[in-house]
């Protein structure tokens, strides 16, 4: 069962800001609807539990601070991002035109499957942009294989399958893919040059560390080349042809 993301010591921390004490946050909290207990609230920022959902919403709302400040986390999933934006599965599922049960099973197997209504009311609810959106459909796995794919290979074979998965202006991909498959040709000609010479192995562990590097960081490095495409709102402001 998916647990509630939360830090005990960001919470002591927000606490501290707004100067309350444990009593006077309980307290709050109950008159907001969320009755809990000092020890509670003790208990939580010590680590020994943690809150859920709704009275992770409320806390928020008592602390003035945004949910992912107490989450301690940057949102990547579905679950992450509709609790970051202090929405119940119930209200979400409203939202989007979905049975609560298929959007809490789509949160489950961290994959998203809406329809185009569905995914566009989705990513207005949650204010996602393009590249969180392809995170949050649990296709970042299947975009990196087809990077790998295209640097090592054919990238033009490529351009089609990651312009499906990104929306993306098939000539913005090309250009982004042609880039990395150039870039990572450097490094075999980079480590080949220095076997040939017979270079130090140290020089040789270098070069393949970068390439290792380079490898790690392929959907975020796309991401990087695509530009503010990448960060704006799907359905809008990007083309999908």
């Amino acid at each position: 069962m998916y647990s509630t993301p939360f830090s005990p010591a960001e919470a002591r921390s927000a606490r501290a800001r707004v100067g309350l004490t444990t009593a006077q946050v309980a307290q709050s909290m109950t008159a907001c609807g969320e009755p809990v207990r000092p020890e509670l609230i003790d208990a939580w920022e010590y680590g020994s539990q943690a809150p859920t959902e709704g009275q992770l919403f409320v806390l928020a709302d008592v602390l003035w601070c945004p949910p992912t400040t107490l989450m301690g986390i940057e949102p990547r999933t579905l679950a992450e991002h509709r609790m970051a934006r202090q929405l119940s599965v119930e209200r979400l599922s409203q939202l989007i035109g979905m049975d609560p049960a298929g959007y809490r099973a789509a949160e489950s197997a961290r994959q998203w499957s809406g329809d185009y209504r569905q995914t566009k009311a989705l990513v207005e609810a949650l204010g996602l942009s393009l590249r969180k959106l392809i995170g949050v459909m649990g296709r970042d796995e299947e975009l990196s294989g087809h990077l790998r794919s295209a640097i090592e290979g054919r990238w033009k074979a490529h351009v089609a399958p990651v312009t499906e998965i990104t929306t993306l202006n098939k000539t913005r991909v090309s250009d982004a893919l042609r880039t990395m498959h150039a870039e990572f040709a450097e490094f075999s000609e980079r480590y080949m040059g220095h076997l040939v010479a017979r270079n130090a192995d140290s020089r040789l562990k270098e070069i393949a560390a970068e390439r290792s590097a380079y490898l790690r960081r392929l959907v975020d490095h796309f991401w990087e080349l695509i530009g503010e495409a990448g960060e704006a709102p799907p359905f809008n402001t990007v083309t999908t042809h």
